[in-house]
C-alpha cells in the first residue's frame, strides 16, 4: 500500500516528476537541484525519481527533452586513445551527427520546441543554457582534457547553432537547401581546427 499522499509509480507521476524537476533545474541550477528536492515537490518518494530516471544526469536531459544524450555520444567522437574515435576526423562526425539530429523529423520537432521554448520563456532559457552548459561543453571539456577546452567547446557550439539557425529555422537558401555533402565539406574543417587546431590567434588569408 503506497504512503498517504504519494503517487504511485504510473505516467502521471513520471509527468509530476518531470514538472517538478523543470521548475528545480530551472530555478535552482543544476548543482542546486537535488532528487530529494524533486521527489518532495512532485509528492513522490526519491526512490520514484530514480526508478523512472536512473540519476540525475538523465533526468536533467529529460528534463530539457533533448533528442540524445551528448554524454553518450561525444566522449567516443572526442576519443585520442587508438583504440577509439581518431580525433583528426572529429571535425566530420560531430557536422554529420549534428545534422542527423536535425534531418530526422522526430528529433527536430523536439529541437525546434526546445529553441523556440528558450526564446519565449526565461526559465526555458535557464534550463536550455544549463543544458548546453553541463551536458554538451561539460561532455566536450572532460573528453578533450585540454586548458583551453571550455573555449573550444563554445567555439564549435556557436558553428552549430549558427548553422541550424540558418538552415533549420530561419531556413535562409542556399544554405537551408544545400546537401548534407555540402555542409559538412564546409563545416567540418572548422570544427576540426576548433577540436584540435590552433583558436589562440588568427593565420592572416594569403593573397
Amino acid at each position: 500500500m503506497s504512503p498517504a499522499g504519494r503517487r504511485p509509480g504510473k505516467p502521471e507521476t513520471r509527468d509530476a516528476i518531470l514538472e517538478a524537476a523543470r521548475q528545480s533545474f530551472s530555478e535552482s541550477g543544476y548543482d542546486g537541484t537535488t532528487i530529494r528536492a524533486i521527489g518532495a515537490a512532485a509528492g513522490v518518494d526519491p526512490a520514484l525519481v530514480h526508478h523512472f530516471f536512473g540519476t540525475k544526469s538523465a533526468l536533467f536531459a529529460a528534463a530539457v527533452d533533448f533528442p540524445i544524450s551528448p554524454r553518450a555520444v561525444l566522449p567516443g567522437i572526442l576519443a585520442t586513445d587508438i583504440e577509439h574515435a581518431d580525433i583528426e576526423h572529429a571535425g566530420e562526425q560531430i557536422v554529420r551527427f549534428f545534422l542527423s539530429l536535425w534531418e530526422d523529423p522526430t528529433s527536430r520537432r523536439r529541437l525546434l520546441a526546445i529553441v523556440k521554448s528558450a526564446v519565449r520563456y526565461d526559465a526555458a532559457a535557464a534550463m536550455l543554457r544549463e543544458f548546453l552548459r553541463r551536458e554538451v561543453v561539460g561532455t566536450f571539456v572532460d573528453a578533450l582534457n585540454t586548458p583551453d577546452a571550455d573555449l573550444r567547446a563554445t567555439l564549435v557550439g556557436s558553428q552549430l547553432i549558427g548553422l541550424a539557425m540558418v538552415r533549420y529555422i530561419v531556413k535562409v537558401p542556399p544554405l537551408a537547401t544545400a546537401s548534407t555533402e555540402v555542409i559538412v565539406a564546409a563545416y567540418a574543417p572548422t570544427i576540426q581546427r576548433y577540436v584540435n587546431g590552433r583558436v589562440d590567434s588568427i593565420e592572416p588569408v594569403a593573397r
